[in-house]
Formats: C-alpha cells, sequence, structure tokens
C-alpha cells in the first residue's frame, strides 16, 4: 500500500492502565515529509475487574496468558467497534494497535503484548497492523521504546521528547542517530499508592504537594543499578513490582510522603538525563498523563531552569503514542523502516508488525 494520505486508527494501552486510547489520524506523506491531523479521539476506561486482571497478569501461567491474550482481543475489538459506531466513521486504511504489555523481558527474549491475535481484524472488518514489539526483541533488541520514529518525523521541532505515562522515556537526536530510552517509572509507581488512598491518580500531584520528602528513600532510589546501565534499555512493570515497591515499602512513612518523594525522585532522573547531555536553551516538548501532573512538572522546571519545557494541547498530551502508533501501522503497510536500531539495540533498521487483513 503505497498512497500518499492514510485514514487509521490509532490504538493504545499503557502499563498506567487508564484504559484504551483510541484515535482517528489522517497522515499525509509529502516528499519524505510527514504531517498528521488529530480527529475523533476517546479514552476508554477499563472496567475494574480488567483493571485487577491486567495488573495480575505477570504472575499468569501460560495457560492463564493464552486466555487473556483471548478475552482481551475480543474486548478491544469491542472497543474499537463501539468508538467506530460513535463517531459514524468510515473508509478506514487500517487499525494500528499496540495492544496492552503484560510481559516484557527483552534480556530472556520476551515481550507480549496481549489484544494482537489475528481475529481482531475479522471483529472489526478492518485490517489491523499490530504486534510490534515481538520482531525486534528477536532482532537481539529491547522491543522499545518504539515512539521515536515517530518524534524523527512528527515533532523535530523539539529537541527533546519526554513522555511521561506508566514510565517515562525521552527520545533525541544523537551523531545523526535517534537516541531513546526509558528513563524510570511514573505513573506504575504513583497510581499504586493514589491508589492505596482511595484516588485512580494523584490529580495534580496535589497529594504528593503535600507530603514530605524522605532524603534516604530519594537517594537509594536514585542509586539504584539501572540508572548507571548504558542505553539501549527499557523497563517494564516486572521492575517496578520486584525492585522499586519492595524498596519503597521498607519505610514506614505516610503514603503522602511516598509520593512526594518519589515524584521528586522522578523529576531528579530526567533532569540527570539532561544535565548530563550539558542540555541548555532546548525545548523538550511533554506528553503523557504525567504532563498533567503539576507537581510534577514544577518540579522539573526547578531543576531544569536552562530547558524550555512545553506541554501542548490536551490531544497531543493525551494521543501522542497512538498517534505514533498510527505511524508505525501506516510505515508498515508501506514497508519502510519504523524501529530505530539506535534506539532499541537490535541487529538493524527493520519494518515490524503483523498485518492481519479480512
Amino acid at each position: 500500500m503505497t498512497k500518499k494520505n492514510y485514514n487509521v486508527l490509532g490504538v493504545m494501552s499503557g502499563t498506567s492502565l487508564d484504559g484504551a486510547d483510541i484515535a482517528r489520524f489522517v497522515l499525509a506523506e509529502n516528499n519524505g515529509v510527514w504531517d498528521y491531523e488529530i480527529h475523533e479521539a476517546d479514552t476508554i476506561p477499563y472496567a475494574k475487574e480488567w483493571v485487577e486482571r491486567l495488573k495480575k497478569a505477570v504472575d499468569f501461567s501460560e495457560t492463564q496468558l493464552q486466555q487473556l491474550n483471548k478475552d482481551y482481543t475480543v474486548l478491544l475489538g469491542k472497543m474499537i467497534n463501539d468508538f467506530i459506531a460513535s463517531h459514524s466513521i468510515s473508509g478506514l486504511d487500517a487499525v494500528c494497535s499496540h495492544g496492552h504489555t503484560v510481559l516484557h523481558q527483552p534480556h530472556n527474549g520476551i515481550t507480549l503484548q496481549v489484544g494482537n491475535l489475528p481475529e481482531l481484524a475479522a471483529l472489526t472488518n478492518v485490517p489491523v497492523v499490530c504486534n510490534f514489539r515481538v520482531q525486534d526483541v528477536a532482532l537481539g533488541g529491547q522491543g522499545a521504546p518504539l515512539v521515536p520514529i515517530g518524534d524523527r518525523l512528527l515533532f523535530s521541532d523539539y529537541e527533546y521528547c519526554l513522555n511521561l505515562g506508566g514510565f517515562s522515556n525521552i527520545s533525541f537526536e544523537e551523531g545523526g542517530n535517534r537516541i531513546a530510552f526509558d528513563i524510570c517509572a511514573v505513573n506504575t509507581v504513583l497510581n499504586h499508592y493514589a491508589n492505596r488512598l482511595g484516588y485512580p491518580y494523584d490529580a495534580g500531584g496535589s497529594i504528593a504537594r503535600g507530603g514530605r520528602i524522605n532524603p534516604v528513600l530519594l537517594d537509594r532510589l536514585d542509586a539504584l543499578p539501572y540508572y548507571a546501565l548504558p542505553y539501549p534499555k527499557s523497563l517494564g512493570f516486572e521492575y517496578v513490582k520486584s525492585t522499586v515497591l519492595p524498596l519503597m515499602e521498607e519505610y514506614n512513612i505516610q503514603t503522602e510522603d511516598k509520593l512526594r518523594t518519589f515524584t521528586r525522585h522522578i523529576a531528579r532522573q530526567v533532569a540527570f538525563v539532561l544535565h548530563k547531555r550539558k542540555s541548555a536553551n532546548v525545548k523538550m516538548l511533554v506528553t503523557g498523563g504525567g504532563a498533567y501532573n503539576t507537581y510534577l512538572i514544577e518540579s522539573m522546571r526547578n531543576l531544569l531552569p536552562e530547558v524550555e519545557i512545553v506541554i501542548p494541547d490536551d490531544k497531543t498530551i493525551q494521543y501522542k503514542e497512538a498517534l505514533i502508533f498510527a505511524l508505525l501501522g501506516v510505515l508498515r503497510l508501506r514497508n519502510e523502516v519504523n524501529v530505530l536500531n539506535s534506539v532499541t539495540g537490535a541487529d538493524r533498521d527493520h519494518s515490524s508488525g503483523y498485518i492481519y487483513t479480512l
């Protein structure tokens, strides 16, 4: 499929479990330059039982994972069909879906995103492009982050692109290559502690703002071995479960104090990356749910006064990842590179993703 304009859905479910992001995008290519328009867009929340099931999936048996994959594919198909019907959408070229990550262990050659079964095309009656990470891991890569190709093609006005979702990840150009990696956990930890207080998340960082920083815990978080690893590198919920939360639980302090301490930790790790690169008088685009955490953004600005931190419009904040997975799907349809080995560490650049036709 080689054409100039594409009418596609981008579908993304992140580790913060706030729901499935579904949006319609029009992507246009002109002499190698890409442009986009964001049209209808919704975040469809998960029912409570689905949140719990997806949280626990990291510990599922092989049989349980297979059943989860089938059930989640059906759920995702219904969400997509409802979205298409509610917005009277027609003429789609493809649904480009990330699925939901339940396992990410690239060092063991494992990454699993449920919802990427061939049945999704039959359920939606639209061609589907999905399962973007598996091939990269098979080629020796991290399978993540995959967003940087979109940062390069769609957001080149910014020296840095930072996403604050379940994890923070950053991308930038270095020596003619796009570089990207996961920095640290974000909403996978913050939401965990907000849930303890009966909230789905810490709105605006207001709970964290009312807490106190525990300097010993902060220093221990900053000293976690992951931060000293060279890139390419990436994180999964397994890391939060096995490393971050057990460390946090060693401290018998108020939940508000844990939230404030970890929020400062996030800001410090982001600042460390930019300080290490001696970045000044540059622009950094910040998207993802964490862009609404005003206390976190204030903390970052205090630590990075020489960096212009840009918070875009709501649709870009919320649906940038869905947009870029839509772009990855279109590039796959064109058999063009959509995964960069400079980012993931794979053997080569490649065009990744499964295509399911009707």
